[in-house]
């Protein structure tokens, strides 16, 4: 990146999927999101955000949380504004659940499943879980701070046969 390009700031990462069938349990899937420090970026996060949390600084929310999938459009929401995170911070994963509440679902079994990362009005990637029908969990984006230039973004699609509570182990490690 040149000296005048700073990089991703503060983005939005927004999750939608279909209601289950009538009479079937609810398909619940939850944003997850990871920060690593420079010294241990695939290693165990510092902490994560995900329902019912925020990150301890503030830099990271999620503000809308779906249980059901239920509504128009995009269900769940968090922002995170990288261009606030302290220096030491180097890597932020972003990944997506499904609650195991009802029995075993995996992405394949949820219908319209869908991701969008966007900073502004411009969408910096979209994603759909298609390459990942057999995971309970997913990798989707991963964001690098790059030196005094700021922060790049890059797909990470990668599935987990991983429930949420494991998965929060396994969000940052490298692909074996």
């Amino acid at each position: 990146m040149s000296g005048l390009n700073k990089g991703v700031a503060k983005v939005e990462v927004t999750l939608k999927w279909d209601p289950a069938p009538s009479g079937a349990p609810a398909h619940d899937l939850d944003l997850v999101a990871g920060v690593f420090t420079a010294e241990d970026p695939h290693g165990s996060p510092v902490y994560l955000v995900h329902f019912g949390s925020r990150s301890p600084d503030g830099t990271i929310t999620l503000h809308r949380d779906s249980r059901t999938g239920q509504g128009f459009g995009y269900d769940e929401a968090m922002t995170l504004e990288l261009d606030r995170l302290a220096p030491h911070y180097a890597r932020v994963v972003v990944g997506v659940t499904v609650q195991q509440g009802g029995g075993r679902l995996v992405f394949g079994d949820i219908a319209n499943t869908g991701i969008r990362i966007r900073e502004g009005y411009t969408d910096l990637l979209t994603h759909d879980f298609a390459d990942v029908p057999g995971a309970l969990s997913a990798t989707v984006v991963e964001f690098t701070r790059d030196g005094t230039d700021g922060w790049s973004y890059r797909s990470i699609s990668r599935g987990f046969d991983a429930d949420p509570r494991a998965f929060a182990k396994v969000l940052g490690s490298e692909p074996a």
